[in-house]
Order: structure tokens, then sequence, then C-alpha cells
């Protein structure tokens, strides 16, 4: 079951670096700033912990404009689910 809502991004974990694309995420800003987010992005919530894997240029986007939240599509997903994504 998947369920949309607004977590705070500091309890969001992201394990996996990825290099953005600075102009993408300057674009994400700015429609942010101007219609608000669109699209969540995707998390697993493993033992009420939150991982994000994807959504990197969004996360950083609301990070940069100092937003609290961002509006995320939430999968319960078990322990072993997360190594997969980790591996």
């Amino acid at each position: 079951m998947v369920r949309v809502e607004a977590i705070p991004l500091n309890q969001i974990r992201r394990p996996l670096y990825r290099q953005n694309d600075q102009a993408k995420v300057q674009a994400l800003m700015e429609s942010i700033r101007e219609i608000g987010q669109q699209e969540p992005i995707d998390v697993l919530e493993v033992d009420g912990q939150y991982y994000g894997f994807s959504g990197c240029h969004r996360f950083e986007a609301c990070t940069k404009l100092g937003q609290e939240t961002i509006l995320c599509r939430v999968r319960k997903a078990p322990r072993s689910v997360l190594q997969r994504h980790l591996a």
C-alpha cells in the first residue's frame, strides 16, 4: 500500500550518494517556488525510518529552498527490500 504525505526532510535518510545536475536543481527550485512541488519523491519506510533513493534533484531543491518537508510517496517495506536497494 502506498500513501502520499509530507515528511520532514531531516527524517529521510539518503544512503546512496548521487552527483546532481545543478542546472536541473536550479530549475526545480524556481518551479517549486512558483507552483509548489508537483511530483512526490519515492521513499521506503522500514521499521519507522524513511529511506530515499530517487528524487535526488527534488530533494536537493527543497533543501536549498529551506523547506522543512517534502511530498513523498511512501511504501512500507521489510528490511530485506532495503538491503536490495543498498546492494
